[in-house]
């Protein structure tokens, strides 16, 4: 089976004490106001009262007899436990008040499974990949006791389960002989208690003791998630839409000149040793799908027969030489790419590099209609799970152990980036920007560039009520999606290169709680049933941390891989490459690079590898689109605006040695001058 472990190297025994646990997610709690003797109780949605919200006026005797319920729900350890029976042992007093405002009657009371005791907390017990990068071993991590998991504020857990209880005014209409219940408020309850019980189900089917214990805890933050999911979507119009709008568009602001600084004002370093304070964190868990691979992203080669990763470690193992600094990488992979991660690495042995891997969470995905987990087992097929996004890097890094090893080891700030951003180097943009970060005592900076007609649908960075946001299109109400595409008003852009302060992100993890935006991406399964995959995005944490702000980075500091349209602009003699960085040619007229346009034919790796013989020469190309069913042979030059189509029926090849300029292309090779 597939369970979440990290992979870092072995620097001794002496975290253990340090290392905190993410608490239960699923601590109810019992909202409770109190106006002289006059008492409102709201039940959790796991207590026997959850079909009823209930309004009494009771003595303090009473109170305090129903506080004890409180706590005992409160108490639950795990998500993955039965529900213990919160009225049992109640004194006859308090069960005579109860019959005096509702009927408790034996059916109300009655259990479908029999009364338990309140299972013993689990800590999860995650494996330690310790590695020299040559020969992986692993050992078992240290074990957690209940003095290293800190408890969250009640208030903020039983703010969230409150909106999972029917509200008081459904009790009070049923008592005048109404039938009215809130459906919305009904229906949510009895989903949160399904997918708990779907969940201890899963978590029973492990067998190993330790194994188990981390699925468990991962199970709970998923839980967690799926319950805030849960609140969200009880609020919306649209009961399958999450309404993560935020309050008011109308407050919504243009970031204020302080919220983003131009990069052409930041100082210049003072002093290089500055990167011994640095770690490097490339996001690794994705596969390609789009572009029909099957394996890790990052091994796909992109420029002179190297990958991804053959860049990043060639960077960084420059900057420490260059420099005499020891900038370690980090690589978050996710289940799907993991194994493959740790078999590249080996070849990395002699490189001045140090690497460390862990493993992101693993959320199962849930049927749309019934609002359950897809899989029935926890190893069960990887179809049936997902990595949630890459924003759950923080909950991962600490987790892990790697953000207490990081601060251990001197390192003060990471840097984060996903591994297909070509552009996100390690070179003198870097240094000056992790300078500014030090100088501004920023907690938390977001690189963003300015905003093109290609990159409408990208977050951008906004001021609400003087804090600056991460505002992704999936929050923005459907009337002001084209105010969002709008460059005017937007004038920026997210690339995902983001600077984190890592004391910082310590405590915002162990003191006060991370929750991001949800981002529902819908799916559908091989069989065609609808799935919904709940996700949130890193940048989102920018509202967590003191003096976030973003820095307005050149437009080269973006250059992703997304497409095999990405593909063939990076493998062309538009770059060459330096010290594993992207060089824009100097024989090339304009710093803007061509605009590339491949068709579905040229969509897949495989297809695209066997539709061009040698990547043609684009050093003076403008725009190039390219549809149908075409070759391209050896030594092909295209300049200017060449457009290349193929109708259905028809093929093109285009000659060996062909020159192509200014040029419509179609089905009969006939050439028509633009």
């Amino acid at each position: 089976m597939q369970t979440r472990s990290s992979c870092h190297r072995t620097v001794g025994g002496s975290q253990d004490n340090n290392h905190r646990r993410r608490p239960s997610p699923i601590q109810l709690g019992v909202n409770q106001r109190t106006h002289h003797t006059t008492r409102t109780v709201l039940p959790g949605p796991s207590s026997p009262l959850a079909r009823y919200s209930l309004t009494a006026v009771v003595d303090e005797r009473v109170s305090r007899e129903l506080d004890i319920v409180g706590r005992r729900v409160i108490q639950r350890k795990s998500v993955c436990g039965l529900i213990p029976e919160e009225l049992g042992g109640l004194s006859s007093d308090l069960s005579a008040t109860l019959h005096n405002h509702i009927d408790l009657s034996s059916e109300f009371l009655k259990r479908h499974h029999k009364p338990r005791s309140p299972p013993t907390r689990t800590f999860s017990d995650p494996l330690i990949l310790s590695t020299n990068t040559t020969q992986p071993i692993h050992i078992p991590k240290y074990l957690y006791t209940s003095s290293h998991c800190r408890r969250p504020p009640l208030t903020s857990i039983s703010s969230t389960m409150a909106t999972l209880a029917p509200r008081a005014d459904s009790f009070n209409a049923r008592v005048r002989g109404s039938s009215h219940i809130d459906f919305k408020t009904a229906t949510t309850g009895v989903a949160a208690k399904a997918m708990r019980n779907e969940i201890a189900r899963l978590v029973n089917t492990v067998e190993d003791p330790a194994t188990k214990r981390a699925f468990d805890t991962e199970m709970q933050s998923f839980f967690y998630l799926f319950t805030r999911y849960l609140s969200e979507r009880a609020k919306s119009v649209d009961m399958h839409v999450v309404s993560s709008h935020l309050p008011d568009w109308d407050r919504i602001k243009s970031p204020a000149g302080d919220q983003i600084v131009p990069y052409d004002s930041l100082s210049q370093p003072r002093d290089n040793s500055n990167f011994n304070k640095l770690a490097v964190l490339k996001v690794n868990g994705g596969l390609g799908t789009s572009m029909g691979m099957t394996g890790a992203k990052s091994a796909l080669e992109v420029k002179d027969d190297m990958t991804f990763l053959d860049l990043t470690v060639r960077q960084i193992e420059h900057l420490n030489m260059t420099n005499g600094v020891n900038v370690p990488l980090i690589l978050m992979t996710s289940f799907n790419t993991h194994e493959d991660t740790l078999r590249i690495i080996k070849k990395y042995a002699n490189q001045q590099v140090q690497i460390t891997t862990f493993n992101q969470s693993r959320y199962p995905r849930i049927y749309k209609e019934t609002l359950l987990p897809c899989p029935k087992r926890a190893d069960d097929d990887k179809k049936h799970w997902y990595p949630p996004g890459h924003g759950d890097l923080y909950n991962a890094i600490h987790q892990s152990g790697v953000l207490d090893q990081l601060i251990a080891e001197g390192k003060e700030y990471l840097f984060v980036s996903n591994s297909d951003n070509l552009g996100a180097v390690m070179s003198v943009w870097t240094e000056k920007i992790l300078q500014h970060m030090i100088d501004s005592q920023a907690e938390f900076l977001m690189e963003v560039t300015d905003k093109t007609k290609a990159d409408i649908k990208g977050g951008t960075l906004i001021d609400y009520e003087g804090s600056v946001r991460l505002l992704e299109i999936a929050q923005v109400p459907s009337e002001h999606v084209e105010d969002f595409k709008s460059v005017r008003k937007f004038k920026i852009f997210n690339t995902n290169n983001l600077w984190v302060n890592l004391r910082a992100l310590k405590r915002v993890m162990e003191n006060e709680g991370m929750e991001l935006e949800i981002i529902v991406n819908p799916k559908a399964t091989d069989d065609g049933h609808p799935v919904i995959q709940l996700e949130t995005a890193a940048g989102a944490a920018i509202k967590h941390f003191k003096n976030g702000h973003g820095v307005n980075v050149p437009r080269s500091r973006f250059l992703p891989v997304k497409s095999c349209s990405d593909l063939l602009l990076i493998k062309s003699d538009i770059y060459s490459l330096r010290h594993g960085q992207l060089i824009l040619n100097e024989s090339r007229m304009f710093e803007t690079i061509p605009v590339i346009k491949l068709g579905d034919h040229f969509k897949k790796i495989q297809q695209f590898q066997k539709r061009f013989k040698k990547i043609p020469k684009i050093i003076e190309l403008d725009h190039l689109t390219v549809t149908g069913d075409v070759y391209f042979g050896r030594n092909v030059t295209l300049r200017g605006t060449v457009i290349v189509v193929a109708n259905e029926g028809q093929r093109i090849d285009i000659p060996d040695g062909c020159i192509l300029e200014n040029r419509l292309l179609s089905g009969n090779l006939n050439m028509i001058e633009l």
